[in-house]
């Protein structure tokens, strides 16, 4: 929803009716993702697009005619393979859109997400009977809600999927209705904890792929403004008290760098008891065994000292600080996009 949203707000202070399709599913090398967008109206107003351009004349027509009709639709466009590349759907990709009339509600609830840097998710019954075709229910993390999909065990069950949801998804509810969770997802933060070489080329990465970056080190010759002019914030602290100025949540990532049991166990035993989606500690396997000895007796149990990525890093025979980073940063995105991989 992110890249239509400020066309839509357009739109609608001008008194606009909207249709907005959106991809729920491809096959193949189609060449837009599952949840990407296009917002038009029936007066020729475009934002969007839902496969570089290959489909949107036919998806424009259908549009309207939701706009006309008050009916949504699921559409499936595929193309063989030799004629794929010209149209741009590579090596016979298909794609699956949900066509329907724009929600107000539920955009502006959406929309508040995004603002505040939120997450939740838009839910939408795209097959099942005819009176729900099309129903929404909208929910935020924090507990909110909006609308219903038609009763209170199917607003239930599609709660419970979307708590489980990290990318935009089709979800079988029952054997008749299926529904779309389009997923709202805050900015990721990263939070190093160690000003060490690597944490500066690694909040350089970090950077690069959208995270607000956060470094932690009371060592002032380490968590220096001149060592990192590039991270968003700086907090030249001991881990209890910097913790106190940070909140961890579930777009959180956490990688302790310093390797010194003063510095790193502190954090952890605060970083453990709470939910960030990774957490990663440098160091040997000799080292990390040490580690997890001392967590032991500060009581914590094998799956919450197993929920640390130690050695830190995906193995790609890393060797200098650069392509060390390089891996941490390498396996925190492997952590975010599938939360099971490698733990």
């Amino acid at each position: 929803m992110k890249e239509v949203i400020e066309d839509i707000n357009r739109w609608l202070e001008d008194k606009q009716s909207v249709a907005l399709a959106t991809v729920v599913q491809t096959w193949g090398s189609a060449p837009r993702k599952v949840g990407a967008k296009m917002a038009l109206t029936a007066d020729g107003r475009i934002a969007g697009s839902v496969s570089g351009g290959c489909v949107e004349g036919a998806v424009f027509e259908e549009g309207t005619a939701v706009l006309a009709t008050n009916r949504p639709k699921l559409l499936h466009f595929g193309v063989a393979d030799e004629t794929a590349w010209d149209v741009g759907l590579a090596c016979g990709g298909t794609i699956e859109l949900f066509v329907e009339r724009l929600d107000t509600a539920v955009t502006h609830f959406i929309r508040t997400l995004i603002q505040n840097d939120e997450a939740g998710a838009a839910i939408t019954v795209i097959r099942g009977p005819e009176e729900l075709l099309g129903r929404k229910l909208a929910v935020s993390r924090a507990g909110e809600r909006m609308g219903t999909l038609g009763n209170a065990t199917l607003d239930a069950q599609a709660i419970a999927a979307e708590a489980k949801a990290v990318h935009p998804q089709r979800v079988q509810l029952t054997d008749e209705i299926e529904v779309f969770i389009d997923t709202v997802r805050p900015a990721p933060t990263l939070i190093m904890v160690g000003g060490v070489h690597i944490a500066i080329a690694l909040t350089s990465y970090a950077k690069t792929l959208g995270y607000r970056t956060l470094v932690i080190d009371p060592r002032r010759a380490f968590g220096s403004d001149e060592r990192f002019p590039h991270v968003d914030q700086l907090i030249q602290a001991w881990p209890d008290k910097a913790f106190t100025e940070v909140k961890i949540t579930r777009e959180t990532a956490v990688a302790l760098l310093t390797h010194d049991p003063k510095i790193d166990d502190p954090a952890l035993k605060i970083i453990l008891q709470a939910n960030p989606f990774y957490i990663g500690a440098l160091g040997s396997k000799k080292t990390h065994a040490r580690r997890v000895e001392r967590l032991r007796g500060y009581g914590f149990s094998d799956a919450e000292i197993g929920r640390i990525h130690g050695p830190i890093g995906l193995d790609i025979g890393a060797q200098t600080p650069e392509e060390i980073a390089l891996s941490i940063m390498a396996e925190i995105v492997q952590a975010r996009s599938h939360p099971q991989a490698g733990k």
